[in-house]
């Protein structure tokens, strides 16, 4: 009998240590990181982001910090395919991948291999960004209000990416992220 491979995953809100003990885990279970944070990800920010510093990640490889500019176009179809692939390699040395970090649909779409149809994704979310641009974030977030409302209520307005990403998978899967999130 074939054991499937591991995979740990340790989540929860921002400052509550989870930092810390994805180190000593790591140290103790001969593990790597991959960081499911959605603004770790990119060089420069750093602060309010809680982000190791670099001596810290000299110890534990850490994969998804630092490797995209703040201008780059970063996704949970990217994050997906980035943490698939880190996944494999860490594995394939013999060590444990640590999925760590509080973006919660980040880790959803690894652990339950969400299919983003790219193509028709794209598309989608191209009309949602020219709507932006015609008549603006209030426009969408009342979208979103619609078909929506738990996620209107915790999504900012202004935060325009998290507002097109639950119409887009409204979009994709007919159902409200926030039920999504719930289960």
């Amino acid at each position: 009998m074939s054991r499937k491979p591991l995979l740990l995953i340790l989540t929860g809100p921002t400052a509550v240590g989870k930092t810390d003990i994805s180190l000593a885990l790591a140290k103790k279970l001969s593990a790597q990181i991959i960081s499911a944070d959605s603004m770790q990800v990119y060089r420069h920010m750093d602060i309010g982001s809680a982000k190791l510093d670099l001596a810290q990640r000299k110890e534990i490889k850490h994969y998804l910090l630092d490797e995209f500019s703040p201008f780059d176009e970063f996704n949970v179809y990217e994050f997906q395919q980035r943490a698939n692939r880190a996944i494999q390699e860490i594995q394939q040395t013999g060590d444990i991948p640590l999925i760590v970090g509080g973006t919660g649909f980040y880790i959803q779409s690894v652990l339950y291999q969400i299919d983003f149809s790219e193509e028709e994704d794209q598309q989608f979310k191209k009309t949602l960004w020219e709507w932006y641009e015609q008549w603006g974030g209030d426009f969408l977030h009342q979208q979103l209000d619609f078909i929506d409302e738990q996620s209107a209520k915790n999504i900012h307005p202004n935060n325009i990416k998290r507002v097109i990403r639950a119409l887009e998978f409204y979009q994709k899967h007919g159902y409200p992220i926030s039920l999504h999130n719930q289960k």
